[in-house]
């Protein structure tokens, strides 16, 4: 699974996130090449005998963030919209890999930290604060498939390690700022924590297959990140105008994936 804002390079939303930035196309490339590094550091943990399409790269970006002709020569590519839970996992995966993700909303010190969209305050399951990435981690575990190896900002890869505390990280940035956004707009989140320090691409890159290594060597040790059902998911999102009223939306089911896939309906909150 891929995403953008998580990546060492991406230094905003604005100027990097959406077919309009002016530095989309090169976002865009350094994410390929951060999943790349993720397959080489697979191939040699011991995948090395795999076959084309064995591994599948979803593209987890809203926009879209894979360009398809740097990607590694062995990878699949799930990329197009709409796309919804599971991202095409199912049981015949082994393990499952996180590249480019942000921390969730509100989080200290997360760079460009949002939950599905900067508008999106808080989103529970369980009475549990997940973001993009618990999320994730559910819905392959839904498959019994654990999610060894994520990379990201420091903010996100300290998220992964508190939902699974073996579990590898690569750490490619570190938001600079402190503190939560809270309370704030959409727009005014995502201005929040805007600064960060990177590193160089190639360097995050060897960082990334390194771990992605270890992750898949230790696959017997990592173990999913699972909650019980039954489920109930709360979504709160931000004020539309400072002073404003949020709105929130409540989901119940028996099964997770109903559970992530169900609509929400946000009304105003008393």
């Amino acid at each position: 699974m891929t995403d953008l804002e998580g990546v060492a390079g991406v230094i905003n939303f604005d100027d990097h996130g959406t077919p309009k930035s002016r530095y989309y196309e090169v976002a865009r490339e350094l994410t390929t090449r951060e999943a790349n590094a993720a397959i080489e550091g697979l191939l040699e943990a011991g995948a090395g005998e795999i076959l084309v399409g064995e591994i599948l790269v979803a593209d987890g970006h809203g926009y879209g963030a894979i360009n398809s002709m740097l990607l590694h020569p062995l990878a699949r590519l799930l990329a197009g919209r709409p796309l919804e839970y599971p991202f095409g996992c199912d049981e015949s995966f082994d393990a499952a890999v996180i590249i480019g993700l942000h921390a969730k909303s509100n989080t200290d010190g997360g760079h460009l930290c949002h939950t599905g969209s900067f508008e999106v305050d808080d989103l529970t399951i369980n009475g549990i604060s997940l973001g993009e990435m618990g999320c994730n981690m559910l819905f392959t575990a839904y498959f019994g498939v654990p999610t060894v190896m994520v990379s990201g900002d420091k903010a996100a890869c300290q998220e992964a390690l508190t939902l699974v505390p073996n579990i590898e990280v690569a750490p490619v940035k570190e938001g600079i700022k402190h503190g939560s956004a809270a309370g704030l707009t959409g727009e005014q989140n995502k201005m929040f924590n805007g600064a960060a320090i990177h590193l160089q691409p190639q360097e995050a890159r060897n960082l990334i297959k390194m771990k992605a290594r270890k992750g898949l060597e230790r696959l017997g040790e990592i173990k999913p990140f699972w909650l019980d059902p039954p489920y109930e998911l709360v979504s709160k999102l931000r004020p539309e105008e400072p002073g404003k009223h949020a709105k929130i939306a409540r989901v119940k089911s028996d099964d997770l994936l109903e559970l992530l896939r169900s609509p929400r309906r946000h009304e105003p909150m008393n």
